[in-house]
């Protein structure tokens, strides 16, 4: 999948532009603040139905203006063609997939797989478990299409069974405990099956960065699996009615990445722990092609701020045999090294929010 044509609105400084990307790679060029970041964000919107540089849509569309549009022509894996808009006010949203409208979301991520790479990506080994949960649940949303309802039905009964806690009312609990470990398991079950297919991927491509020893991923599966979940949620019933929320599940998950049997965030050096999570990312991207035949799109912002001279030659390498589409933000022309390597590539440079073909 790639994109043909974008049409943005009203995104930031970018108050109406229209680009024709390569369906290979994408450099988006200019100085700070000129709007190759809104550009960048604008895609993933569209994906996402969400932005990644802001809680509050409000502070994504431009002043004097109330809505943003992102819409974009789409060539499937298929060969057919897909229309994809989105249009946020801050308080609604209106989605569009071939001039049909829909409320849900996760049409659009399905529509258009998104991978992003950007400075705060690097935190994804030192953060909290929510954002490696968040990780991992993305691939596991691609890759199995039992995934999403057996996540929402989990989240709704962890939502009832959260209301009895804190209102202490344990005798109508059981009627919830038993979906939330119906719908708990298949959410353990799926991610258990995806980290399985991705930690080959993943030590492959990372080999292209680092030679760095034993590699292990690890899920925490949120609650002791030598024991039953049910088990776990009898004994943890003092302590849920006493806190007011449920302690063990698939909602506390997490996953450990272990280099030479310890936790790599506290073993390797800053530069190495990035090789790391751009090897987690890109095989994402590649275990969704080898699987669907259809990547989507990687969005690369700031490229040139994470990555050394070599890394970022290494990474071009890559993504050019990957032939996936790409776009790729750099301040200055210079940053992104020699460009012969490829053999098809556009470039753009935007100054003002104004995005020119070079």
């Amino acid at each position: 999948m790639s994109l043909l044509k974008l049409d943005i609105y009203h995104i930031r400084n970018i108050q109406q532009e229209s680009i024709r990307p390569s369906p290979t790679i994408n450099f988006i060029v200019g100085e700070n603040a000129s709007g190759k970041s809104s550009l960048i964000e604008a895609i993933f919107i569209l994906g996402r139905a969400r932005s990644f540089r802001s809680v509050s849509i409000k502070s994504v569309i431009s002043f004097d203006h109330q809505y943003l549009i992102v819409s974009a022509q789409t060539l499937q894996s298929d060969g057919s063609h897909r229309h994809l808009g989105i249009r946020l006010d801050g308080k609604d949203f209106e989605i569009r997939i071939n001039q049909q409208s829909t409320q849900k979301r996760s049409d659009l991520a399905y529509a258009l797989p998104l991978q992003l790479i950007h400075p705060k990506s690097y935190e994804l080994l030192d953060a909290g478990p929510q954002v490696r949960r968040e990780f991992i649940d993305w691939g596991v949303f691609n890759d199995q299409k039992n995934f999403l309802p057996a996540w929402r039905k989990f989240k709704k009964a962890l939502s009832q069974r959260n209301s009895l806690l804190k209102t202490k009312r344990p005798e109508q609990i059981n009627v919830w405990d038993k979906e939330l470990v119906y719908y708990g398991t298949i959410v353990n079950n799926c991610r258990q099956q995806y980290l399985q297919k991705f930690k080959p991927v993943f030590i492959e491509i990372l080999s292209r960065f680092l030679d760095i020893g034993h590699i292990d991923i690890k899920l925490l599966s949120g609650w002791d699996c030598a024991k039953a979940f049910q088990q776990i949620l009898t004994e943890d019933m003092d302590k849920d009615l006493r806190y007011g929320f449920t302690h063990s599940g698939p909602h506390r998950a997490d996953f450990q990445l272990m280099v030479n049997d310890r936790l790599a965030k506290d073993f390797v050096s800053r530069g190495q722990l990035k090789l790391l999570v751009l090897s987690l990312k890109l095989a994402q991207v590649q275990l969704l092609a080898d699987e669907r035949g259809n990547i989507g799109c990687i969005l690369i912002d700031d490229f040139a701020a994470e990555l050394d001279v070599t890394n970022r030659a290494k990474l071009l390498a890559y993504l050019a045999e990957l032939q996936c589409q790409v776009f790729i933000t750099a301040t200055e022309q210079a940053d992104l090294g020699d460009l012969n390597q490829l053999k098809e590539y556009k470039m753009f440079h935007v100054e003002h929010g104004h995005i020119k073909s070079m």
